[in-house]
């Protein structure tokens, strides 16, 4: 058989890996122009496609036939093409935002929901609210009765879900809404997978909101939609493994700590581990400075050089499936937790002060180590997931912050 991602852009996409893990066929990406779309649709050899932005209302109109989901939700993400040519149209997005309600555990029966976008995305979505007897569902559009300029009309909704584009890689910064204006806010669920915590979704975990990123909702939609494919049934326990493993594989590791604690060290062994790139963020930085970090910090100051290391965090927290070490003072800024946070687990690599080098570190040689030390560690501890002792050997300390991993993610 051959599938395939069907979408107008797709940049970098999990489907290929995820129905790899679901099947035994070939899955391709077509990034196809609105204008070749028809001919595409006639001529390319497929079986079965999955649809994306921004086709996924026009392939329900030039679709042979659709399934009832499809025709219900007036969206459809998956296409099998049958003998002759003939097309079918289906909606597993449907399935896949089922599953993921159902994973947060946000309650949306009899509750005010709030639906961020009017695309394909949103149709499923709002289908699937109705089918679990949410209260008032209402869509919020650039130009809609509903939209942002008027918000506050609606500061009472209960769950929030956004299935626009906003706050995706690579523009991880953006969010479509600002979570304080919803005091009454119960759950906040995120279509969005990349990064894996929108800044719609860092906010919620702040506010202490329940809420869910969209990563499940494409492994649930991409098992369905490979039932489709190959007319097998897959059990559900297998989007539960699937998300575990790719999550795990595209979860950055991120190590923080005294300058002098191993995390280079230590990083380094964790990514043989685990059979991944490692990356420095301190040399990542010298090369974008043209000089060292002592050097730049004499020259333009200690507050120009976090700048610059703020920079250099915020490309590499897009980024995923690193094993990533930070300069010993990343934790000093608080807006470098969320560019690490997106898509990383953060570990706090600690060790005994007496043990901790000075030599060739130059704000370890000017000031009081225990000074630094005091101020810093409750930092250390506010930025990590898990505290993990440097107090054996690297291999072994990397094999424990990995078993911490797999205890914390399960």
């Amino acid at each position: 058989m051959k599938c395939g991602l069907l979408g107008e852009k797709l940049g970098h996409s999990y489907s290929p890996e995820l129905h790899a893990f679901f099947g035994d066929y070939d899955y391709d990406l077509f990034e196809v122009p609105p204008e070749d779309l028809g001919s595409f649709l006639k001529t390319q050899d497929f079986q079965g496609l999955n649809v994306t932005i921004p086709y996924k209302t026009t392939l329900h109109d030039l679709c042979d036939n659709l399934t009832e989901a499809a025709r219900s939700i007036g969206s459809v993400n998956t296409v099998v093409k049958k003998p002759g040519g003939f097309l079918l149209g289906d909606n597993t997005d449907a399935a896949g935002f089922e599953g993921m309600v159902w994973k947060s555990r946000v309650r949306v029966l009899g509750r005010k929901c709030l639906v961020l976008g009017s695309g394909g995305a949103s149709l499923a979505v709002q289908y699937v609210l109705r089918k679990l007897g949410a209260g008032e569902i209402v869509v919020i559009s650039r130009s809609g009765p509903d939209n942002y300029e008027n918000l506050d009309r609606h500061a009472d909704a209960e769950v929030i879900v956004n299935t626009t584009p906003v706050g995706m890689y690579p523009n991880t910064a953006a969010t479509p809404v600002d979570l304080r204006d919803f005091p009454r806010c119960e759950g906040v669920l995120d279509v969005i997978y990349n990064p894996a915590r929108t800044a719609l979704i860092q906010q919620a975990e702040v506010l202490g909101i329940p809420c869910l990123g969209g990563l499940y909702m494409l492994v649930e939609q991409a098992r369905c939609a490979s039932q489709v494919f190959t007319g097998r049934p897959l059990p559900a326990i297998r989007s539960k493994e699937a998300y575990s493993t790719l999550s795990s594989r595209k979860e950055n590791r991120i190590l923080v700590g005294m300058p002098g604690s191993g995390k280079s060290t230590v990083g380094r062994e964790l990514a043989k581990l685990l059979d991944r790139p490692f990356v420095d963020s301190d040399q990542e930085l010298e090369k974008v400075l043209g000089m060292s970090a002592g050097d730049y910090i004499l020259k333009a100051g200690e507050e120009a050089f976090r700048a610059q290391e703020t920079a250099v965090l915020a490309r590499l927290g897009k980024l995923s499936g690193l094993v990533i070490a930070t300069g010993g003072g990343c934790v000093t800024r608080p807006e470098n937790y969320p560019l690490l946070h997106q898509n990383g687990v953060i570990f706090f690599l600690e060790r005994e002060l007496s043990k901790l080098p000075k030599k060739g570190r130059p704000l370890s040689l000017r000031g009081n180590l225990q000074d630094m030390y005091t101020i810093r560690l409750p930092m250390y501890r506010r930025f990590a997931d898990i505290i993990v002792p440097n107090d054996s050997d690297p291999a072994t300390v990397a094999r424990n912050m990995e078993e911490a991993y797999e205890h914390f993610s399960d």
